[in-house]
């Protein structure tokens, strides 16, 4: 492997869902800044830019990637497109049921179950050293914090998150004035 070579692949190391999920929350936090008053909560940007990166990966899996991503599938599970397709209408629909305060605690947490099902695939490509879109896939040091950041990012703003109107609901601390 040429010098060059590798020096493409650590510039190519930025996966396209994590920009998706941090420029959405820059972008999103940034019009907070300036007055969109929706989008002064960092919860509300959490739940926007999880939303945003989900509705960009869950439409890749009806892309040509879904090949790539049969390939990813560990054993025992079969070679077949319809998990893939499944996996990509729970992401879809996970994204917009996080925005519908009704839906948002069930949809965070069928969310975080899947991301943490879905891991395995992504350990088994980068062991197998599957390919996707042609190129190396994640390398697991990098996977692994990103897929941790986005269960994070979903348990705090979907899961943990209590609607406004059921604020005052919720038990008080006895130590907090």
């Amino acid at each position: 492997m040429s010098g060059l070579d590798e020096h493409q692949r650590r510039r190519e190391w930025i996966v396209a869902s994590l920009f998706v999920f941090v420029i959405s929350a820059i972008t999103l936090r940034l019009s907070g800044w300036l007055g969109v008053a929706r989008l002064r909560s960092w919860q509300t940007v959490g739940r926007a830019s999880s939303s945003a990166m989900l509705l960009f990966t869950g439409s890749s899996h009806f892309s040509a990637l879904k090949h790539d991503f049969v390939a990813m599938l560990p054993q025992p599970l079969p070679k077949d497109v319809r998990i893939i397709y499944l996996t990509g209408l729970t992401e879809i629909a996970g994204a917009i049921g996080m925005l519908i305060p009704r839906f948002r605690r069930a949809a965070g947490i069928g969310l975080v179950v899947q991301l943490a099902a879905m891991f395995p695939a992504n350990v088994n490509a980068a062991l197998k050293r599957i390919p996707l879109r042609g190129k190396p896939p994640t390398a697991l040091w990098l996977r692994a914090p990103m897929q941790l950041l986005y269960i994070a990012v979903i348990w705090v703003t979907a899961i943990n998150d209590v609607p406004e109107g059921e604020r005052s609901k919720r038990v008080r601390n006895p130590l907090r004035r």
